[in-house]
Formats: structure tokens, C-alpha cells, sequence
């Protein structure tokens, strides 16, 4: 048996999107919106996703790519400014096994005629099951995917 491990990190993404910051709110909080951009995509199987957008609420995302083990991301929402802030914590899942536990918040900012996006996640990676670059990777392709969703559908 191996010795647990826990590595700690923290990561910055910034993105700006010509879209205003209520657009952009809202492509985090209605449903349909933020399962489009955040849990779909080319090869992945969605067994379950739904969300109740308030402080206290959670989040719950149950997928899988291909023929690859079952993923989880279970989310609580920590603190909801509207067109503002939003500050949440998660946990992964993957094939049973819990590989990461994080707090992020998502800052909204006017920019222009668009909008910047801060965001920023403070994760704990155990075990080895998870690298803190990957995770950065990962959420630059869903503030990517978020980009193309306000632009197919504002």
C-alpha cells in the first residue's frame, strides 16, 4: 500500500469575452446553459447533471469519456454575488477514487463592451491521482468551451 500524499496548489485563469457580465452570469447559472459548455462534448457520456444555483446548493455532474471510468464532480456554492462573484468548492471523483478537493471563486468584471473573467482554484491533490497542471489544463479548455458557447449562443 502506498503512503497517502497531498499536493497543494493554486492557479489563475483570466479570460475576457465579448459578452456582458449578465451574459456571462448566466451561462454559469442556468442549467441547460452551463451543461452545454461545462459537462458535454465530443465522446463524453453524461449519466447525470443538475444544479440548484443558490448559496448552499449543489452542483452534481456524473460522466465519463468513451468507455473510461466513471467521473464525479460534486459541487457546493459557497457565496453568489449576481453578475459578480461566485465562490464554490469541489471534489473529483474518478473511478471510485476521490483525487482532488478545491475552492474557486469566478470574478466578473465589466471590460469594455465584454467581460473579464478572473478565475481562480485552490486545490488538494491526493495521492497522485491528479497533477495541479493538468487541472489548470483542463479548466483552460472549459473557459475556452465557455468562450464558444456565448459566441454560438447570445
Amino acid at each position: 500500500m502506498s503512503t497517502p500524499s497531498i499536493v497543494h496548489s493554486t492557479f489563475s485563469i483570466e479570460r475576457t469575452y465579448p459578452a456582458s457580465p449578465a451574459r456571462v452570469f448566466a451561462a454559469f447559472s442556468t442549467p441547460a446553459t452551463k451543461r452545454r459548455w461545462f459537462v458535454e462534448g465530443e465522446g463524453w457520456h453524461i449519466d447525470e447533471f443538475k444544479m440548484d444555483f443558490r448559496e448552499g446548493g449543489l452542483e452534481i455532474s456524473r460522466f465519463r469519456f468513451k468507455d473510461g471510468p466513471p467521473v464525479s464532480n460534486d459541487t457546493v456554492y459557497v457565496d453568489i454575488v449576481k453578475e459578480q462573484r461566485i465562490v464554490f468548492s469541489y471534489v473529483m471523483v474518478v473511478g471510485g477514487k476521490r483525487i482532488s478537493a478545491s475552492l474557486a471563486s469566478i470574478e466578473i468584471f465589466p471590460s469594455g463592451k465584454g467581460t473579464r473573467v478572473v478565475y481562480t482554484e485552490q486545490g488538494q491533490f491526493f495521492d497522485g491521482a491528479d497533477q495541479p497542471k493538468m487541472r489548470e489544463l483542463g479548466c483552460s479548455e472549459l473557459f475556452d468551451k465557455l468562450g464558444e458557447e456565448l459566441k454560438l449562443n447570445g
